[in-house]
Protein backbone atom coordinates (compact mmCIF):
# COMPACT_ATOMS: atom_id res chain seq x y z
CA UNK A 1 0.00 0.00 0.00
CA UNK A 2 0.78 3.44 -0.65
CA UNK A 3 -2.33 5.86 0.37
CA UNK A 4 0.07 7.87 2.91
CA UNK A 5 3.52 7.75 0.30
CA UNK A 6 5.12 11.49 0.50
CA UNK A 7 3.13 12.38 4.16
CA UNK A 8 4.47 13.43 7.46
CA UNK A 9 2.37 12.17 10.52
CA UNK A 10 2.93 13.07 14.08
CA UNK A 11 1.78 10.17 16.41
CA UNK A 12 1.10 10.97 20.51
CA UNK A 13 0.86 8.53 22.81
CA UNK A 14 2.53 6.49 19.83
CA UNK A 15 4.77 3.72 22.07
CA UNK A 16 1.52 1.36 22.71
CA UNK A 17 -2.20 0.40 22.35
CA UNK A 18 -4.19 2.23 19.39
CA UNK A 19 -1.60 4.74 18.54
CA UNK A 20 0.95 1.86 18.21
CA UNK A 21 -1.83 0.20 15.87
CA UNK A 22 -2.12 3.10 13.42
CA UNK A 23 1.34 3.73 13.72
CA UNK A 24 2.31 0.22 11.92
CA UNK A 25 -0.77 1.19 9.54
CA UNK A 26 0.80 4.01 8.60
CA UNK A 27 4.30 2.43 7.98
CA UNK A 28 2.58 0.34 5.50
CA UNK A 29 1.13 2.53 3.99
CA UNK A 30 4.41 4.73 3.44
CA UNK A 31 3.72 7.66 5.73
CA UNK A 32 7.33 9.34 7.40
CA UNK A 33 6.42 8.85 11.27
CA UNK A 34 7.21 11.06 14.20
CA UNK A 35 6.14 9.49 17.25
CA UNK A 36 6.05 11.15 20.50
CA UNK A 37 4.92 9.66 23.94
CA UNK A 38 6.58 10.11 27.68
CA UNK A 39 8.51 6.71 27.55
CA UNK A 40 11.85 6.85 25.40
CA UNK A 41 12.32 3.08 25.60
CA UNK A 42 8.83 2.08 24.40
CA UNK A 43 9.16 4.95 21.40
CA UNK A 44 12.90 3.74 20.50
CA UNK A 45 11.37 -0.30 20.59
CA UNK A 46 8.27 1.20 18.25
CA UNK A 47 10.71 2.91 15.86
CA UNK A 48 13.38 -0.17 15.49
CA UNK A 49 9.85 -2.26 15.05
CA UNK A 50 8.20 0.35 11.87
CA UNK A 51 11.81 0.79 10.19
CA UNK A 52 12.10 -2.68 9.83
CA UNK A 53 8.62 -2.23 7.83
CA UNK A 54 10.47 0.18 5.49
CA UNK A 55 9.38 3.18 7.25
CA UNK A 56 10.78 6.30 8.37
CA UNK A 57 10.48 6.92 11.37
CA UNK A 58 11.97 9.66 14.03
CA UNK A 59 11.61 10.14 17.99
CA UNK A 60 10.85 12.51 20.51
CA UNK A 61 9.92 12.18 23.90
CA UNK A 62 7.27 14.38 25.50
CA UNK A 63 4.37 15.22 27.74
CA UNK A 64 1.48 16.23 25.81
CA UNK A 65 0.22 18.49 28.62
CA UNK A 66 3.21 21.05 28.12
CA UNK A 67 2.34 23.79 24.97
CA UNK A 68 5.84 24.13 24.86
CA UNK A 69 6.79 20.79 24.30
CA UNK A 70 3.70 19.74 21.73
CA UNK A 71 6.11 23.10 19.77
CA UNK A 72 9.05 21.35 19.52
CA UNK A 73 8.19 17.91 18.61
CA UNK A 74 6.23 19.88 15.88
CA UNK A 75 9.26 21.75 14.62
CA UNK A 76 11.55 18.54 14.99
CA UNK A 77 9.51 16.92 12.83
CA UNK A 78 10.04 19.98 10.76
CA UNK A 79 13.10 19.83 10.90
CA UNK A 80 13.68 15.48 10.55
CA UNK A 81 11.03 15.31 7.34
CA UNK A 82 10.37 19.09 5.97
CA UNK A 83 6.70 19.31 7.03
CA UNK A 84 3.85 17.99 8.37
CA UNK A 85 0.62 16.49 6.59
CA UNK A 86 -0.94 14.37 9.05
CA UNK A 87 -1.44 14.52 13.22
CA UNK A 88 -2.85 12.00 14.98
CA UNK A 89 -4.01 13.07 18.80
CA UNK A 90 -3.87 9.67 20.80
CA UNK A 91 -2.39 10.27 24.06
CA UNK A 92 -4.96 10.06 26.93
CA UNK A 93 -4.79 9.51 30.90
CA UNK A 94 -7.55 7.40 32.58
CA UNK A 95 -8.28 6.08 35.40
CA UNK A 96 -11.59 3.34 34.47
CA UNK A 97 -13.60 3.15 37.00
CA UNK A 98 -13.18 6.20 38.89
CA UNK A 99 -16.73 7.50 40.43
CA UNK A 100 -17.02 11.18 39.31
CA UNK A 101 -17.18 12.20 43.37
CA UNK A 102 -14.01 10.58 44.14
CA UNK A 103 -11.64 12.32 41.48
CA UNK A 104 -9.14 14.00 42.95
CA UNK A 105 -8.20 17.48 41.50
CA UNK A 106 -4.70 15.85 39.99
CA UNK A 107 -6.78 13.29 38.54
CA UNK A 108 -9.09 15.83 36.56
CA UNK A 109 -6.40 17.42 35.64
CA UNK A 110 -4.18 14.42 34.48
CA UNK A 111 -7.50 13.26 32.03
CA UNK A 112 -8.09 16.70 30.95
CA UNK A 113 -4.88 18.18 30.67
CA UNK A 114 -3.73 14.67 28.55
CA UNK A 115 -6.88 14.66 25.89
CA UNK A 116 -7.81 17.99 25.83
CA UNK A 117 -5.57 20.23 26.27
CA UNK A 118 -2.77 18.34 24.40
CA UNK A 119 -5.31 17.96 21.25
CA UNK A 120 -5.64 21.45 21.46
CA UNK A 121 -1.70 22.11 21.83
CA UNK A 122 -0.48 19.95 18.90
CA UNK A 123 -3.40 21.15 16.62
CA UNK A 124 -2.06 24.92 17.24
CA UNK A 125 1.31 24.63 16.24
CA UNK A 126 0.80 21.87 13.31
CA UNK A 127 -1.75 24.26 11.77
CA UNK A 128 0.59 26.41 9.91
CA UNK A 129 2.68 24.14 8.83
CA UNK A 130 -0.38 22.28 7.35
CA UNK A 131 -1.25 25.44 5.59
CA UNK A 132 2.21 25.85 4.03
CA UNK A 133 1.44 22.84 2.51
CA UNK A 134 -1.30 23.36 1.09
CA UNK A 135 -3.74 21.41 3.80
CA UNK A 136 -3.51 18.45 6.30
CA UNK A 137 -5.47 15.85 8.01
CA UNK A 138 -6.17 15.67 11.79
CA UNK A 139 -7.72 12.45 13.55
CA UNK A 140 -8.38 13.12 17.06
CA UNK A 141 -9.24 9.94 19.11
CA UNK A 142 -12.67 10.29 21.13
CA UNK A 143 -14.54 7.70 22.30
CA UNK A 144 -18.04 5.60 22.90
CA UNK A 145 -17.86 6.32 26.79
CA UNK A 146 -18.62 9.78 25.97
CA UNK A 147 -21.33 9.25 24.10
CA UNK A 148 -23.21 6.04 26.00
CA UNK A 149 -21.74 7.84 29.53
CA UNK A 150 -21.42 4.57 31.43
CA UNK A 151 -20.79 5.32 35.06
CA UNK A 152 -16.52 5.09 36.10
CA UNK A 153 -15.74 6.96 32.85
CA UNK A 154 -17.37 10.19 33.68
CA UNK A 155 -14.41 12.88 33.50
CA UNK A 156 -12.90 10.53 30.32
CA UNK A 157 -16.36 10.66 28.70
CA UNK A 158 -16.01 14.58 29.13
CA UNK A 159 -12.82 14.84 28.05
CA UNK A 160 -13.08 13.00 24.81
CA UNK A 161 -16.60 14.70 23.62
CA UNK A 162 -14.69 18.04 24.20
CA UNK A 163 -11.94 16.66 21.87
CA UNK A 164 -15.06 15.85 19.36
CA UNK A 165 -16.64 19.46 19.94
CA UNK A 166 -13.60 20.99 19.28
CA UNK A 167 -12.83 18.85 16.38
CA UNK A 168 -15.61 19.99 14.66
CA UNK A 169 -15.59 24.01 15.25
CA UNK A 170 -11.38 23.44 13.84
CA UNK A 171 -12.77 21.66 10.47
CA UNK A 172 -14.80 24.61 10.29
CA UNK A 173 -12.25 27.05 10.97
CA UNK A 174 -9.99 25.63 9.10
CA UNK A 175 -11.66 23.77 6.65
CA UNK A 176 -10.66 26.88 3.85
CA UNK A 177 -7.06 26.01 4.52
CA UNK A 178 -7.50 22.83 3.23
CA UNK A 179 -7.23 21.20 6.94
CA UNK A 180 -9.66 17.99 7.36
CA UNK A 181 -10.28 17.42 10.71
CA UNK A 182 -12.12 13.74 11.88
CA UNK A 183 -12.93 11.83 15.10
CA UNK A 184 -12.30 7.97 15.68
CA UNK A 185 -13.75 6.78 18.74
CA UNK A 186 -12.14 3.28 18.51
CA UNK A 187 -12.42 -0.40 20.52
CA UNK A 188 -9.07 -2.06 20.53
CA UNK A 189 -7.28 -4.02 23.01
CA UNK A 190 -4.42 -1.83 24.61
CA UNK A 191 -2.52 -1.77 27.82
CA UNK A 192 -5.23 0.46 29.42
CA UNK A 193 -8.35 -2.20 27.84
CA UNK A 194 -6.00 -5.46 29.17
CA UNK A 195 -5.75 -3.25 32.83
CA UNK A 196 -9.77 -2.76 32.74
CA UNK A 197 -10.46 -6.50 31.48
CA UNK A 198 -8.47 -7.98 34.30
CA UNK A 199 -9.90 -5.29 36.82
CA UNK A 200 -13.31 -5.13 35.90
CA UNK A 201 -14.40 -8.65 34.00
CA UNK A 202 -18.00 -8.85 34.96
CA UNK A 203 -18.22 -5.23 32.93
CA UNK A 204 -16.05 -6.22 30.40
CA UNK A 205 -18.24 -9.67 29.34
CA UNK A 206 -21.30 -6.90 29.49
CA UNK A 207 -19.57 -5.19 27.31
CA UNK A 208 -18.34 -7.88 24.64
CA UNK A 209 -22.05 -8.90 24.57
CA UNK A 210 -22.56 -5.32 23.30
CA UNK A 211 -20.40 -5.86 20.56
CA UNK A 212 -22.15 -6.84 16.87
CA UNK A 213 -19.37 -8.43 15.59
CA UNK A 214 -18.47 -10.66 19.28
CA UNK A 215 -15.04 -10.01 19.88
CA UNK A 216 -12.70 -7.21 20.39
CA UNK A 217 -10.52 -4.80 17.96
CA UNK A 218 -7.47 -4.98 16.93
CA UNK A 219 -5.88 -1.46 17.16
CA UNK A 220 -3.66 -2.52 13.73
CA UNK A 221 -5.92 -4.16 11.72
CA UNK A 222 -9.22 -2.31 12.26
CA UNK A 223 -8.48 0.81 13.71
CA UNK A 224 -5.38 1.36 11.50
CA UNK A 225 -6.84 1.06 8.32
CA UNK A 226 -9.63 3.65 8.82
CA UNK A 227 -7.09 5.70 10.04
CA UNK A 228 -4.98 5.69 7.09
CA UNK A 229 -8.41 6.61 4.82
CA UNK A 230 -8.88 9.38 6.73
CA UNK A 231 -5.32 10.22 6.40
CA UNK A 232 -5.12 9.90 3.00
CA UNK A 233 -6.29 11.55 0.10
CA UNK A 234 -9.34 9.11 -0.34
CA UNK A 235 -11.04 11.10 1.84
CA UNK A 236 -10.71 14.32 0.68
CA UNK A 237 -13.98 15.65 1.37
CA UNK A 238 -14.55 13.81 4.73
CA UNK A 239 -14.61 16.23 7.72
CA UNK A 240 -15.74 17.10 11.17
CA UNK A 241 -16.93 13.71 10.96
CA UNK A 242 -17.38 11.42 13.89
CA UNK A 243 -16.27 7.41 12.94
CA UNK A 244 -17.14 4.79 15.51
CA UNK A 245 -14.78 1.40 15.14
CA UNK A 246 -15.96 -0.66 17.47
CA UNK A 247 -17.46 -3.71 16.76
CA UNK A 248 -20.98 -2.29 16.76
CA UNK A 249 -21.12 -0.65 19.92
CA UNK A 250 -22.68 2.13 19.28
CA UNK A 251 -24.70 2.71 16.24
CA UNK A 252 -25.80 6.43 15.02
Amino acid sequence: MSQLAGKVAIITGGGQGVGLGIARAFADAGASIVLTGRTPEKLQGVAAGLEARGARVAIHPADVRVRAAADKVVAYAVDAFGGIDILVNNAQTTFPGLMLSDYTDEQIAATVESGLYGSIYYMQAVRPHMVARGGGSIINLGSRQGIVAPAGYSIYGASKEAIRGLSRAAAREWGPDGIRVNVINPSAMSPAALKWLDQFPDEAAKNLAEVSLRRWGDAEKDIGPVAVFLASDESRYVSGQTINVDGGMVML
